[in-house]
């Protein structure tokens, strides 16, 4: 693969990585860095490193590796549809299924699931791995999760992911009582620097911003959240939450250390559902307001859920 490209205005001081991960759409983020690492983006006749920075008339080079491809077989596995077009695929996602094939994985991932019921009916601009897959949730997290059917919609959709206009909605199950009803988080994150595993708050990291709201409690001083978020890093809502000093219920990672004697039953996971996505439709422009109601675990540990929904 061989692209050469000059910069157009408006784009001072991007990164050349996110630049063409945007020019390449089908070319997945870690080809794209190890493009950089073997010397294969020069700008301007050099080689850079994939964090310099662009500016207007720059010329790039990208001679990029060639992408990997990897047969998927498609598994009969089990989706829960809340909305379909031609478009567009609006799932609840069941906690324990990971979205898309990674190391370790196997074939238990929705990518293997939507090949089995939307094969030939997927956009192809996320790759081989990744047909129709825009966004992703943990493992865990359990919710409301869209998918794009074509390639029109992949690209609205990731353009709305990127100008911040899809509107997240997240309930959570913390541990404690927050001494406030409200309010705002604005603490970078990134990569823990000894647990690669993890992420940490770090002055050098991303922006993450995480809106909350408090809900209710209940006697076992177990609180429901809802958490508005506005960037998308990943844990962004789990360490926000611990570093608080309300970590979600079941989040062993980021803080909670089990149920002790106010909690009579251990969280099988973390407690993180995607309750609602609010978005424009790409090319109908119909407005949608996607709600994904709370498993069967989340209302276990908090009866009474219902009524309280209707509140928010």
């Amino acid at each position: 693969m061989e692209e050469k490209w000059q910069v157009e205005g408006g784009v001072e001081k991007m990164r050349a990585d996110k630049w063409i991960s945007r020019k390449l759409p089908q070319v997945s983020r870690t080809h794209v860095q190890k493009a950089f690492q073997k010397g294969l983006v020069k700008i301007n006749g050099g080689r850079v490193a994939k964090s310099a920075k662009l500016r207007e008339g720059d010329v790039v080079e990208f001679s990029g590796l060639e992408v990997e491809r990897r047969e998927l077989s498609p598994v009969d596995l089990p989706l829960h549809v809340l909305f379909e077009d031609e478009h567009l695929l609006v799932l609840n996602k069941a906690s324990g299924m990971v979205v898309h094939p990674g190391a370790g994985t196997h074939d238990q991932t929705l990518v293997h699931a939507l090949l089995f019921h939307y094969r030939g009916r997927l956009s192809a601009l996320g790759g081989a791995d990744r047909p129709g897959i825009v966004h992703r949730l943990d493992r865990d997290t359990s919710g409301v999760m869209v998918v794009a059917k074509s390639d029109a919609a992949h690209r609205g959709l990731s353009a709305a992911f990127a100008a911040r206009s899809v509107g997240k909605t997240y309930l959570a199950l913390v541990a404690g009582v927050p001494e406030r009803l409200s309010g705002a988080l604005r603490k970078p994150m990134g990569r823990h620097p000894v647990h690669r595993y993890k992420m940490s708050i770090r002055p050098d990291g991303k922006s993450a911003h995480t809106d909350w709201q408090f809900v209710e409690s209940s006697r076992d001083r177990i609180s429901l959240l809802r958490c508005d978020i506005h960037t998308g890093r990943t844990h962004q809502i789990r360490l926000h939450l611990a570093d608080m000093g309300h970590p979600i219920l079941g989040d062993k990672v980021y803080g909670y250390r089990g149920p002790g004697r106010d909690l009579p039953v251990e969280p099988a996971r973390v407690m993180l559902h995607a309750w609602r996505l609010e978005l424009v439709h790409p090319l109908t422009r119909q407005r949608l307001r996607l709600v994904a109601q709370p498993p069967d675990d989340f209302r276990d540990l908090y009866p009474g859920l219902e009524p309280l929904l209707k509140t928010l």
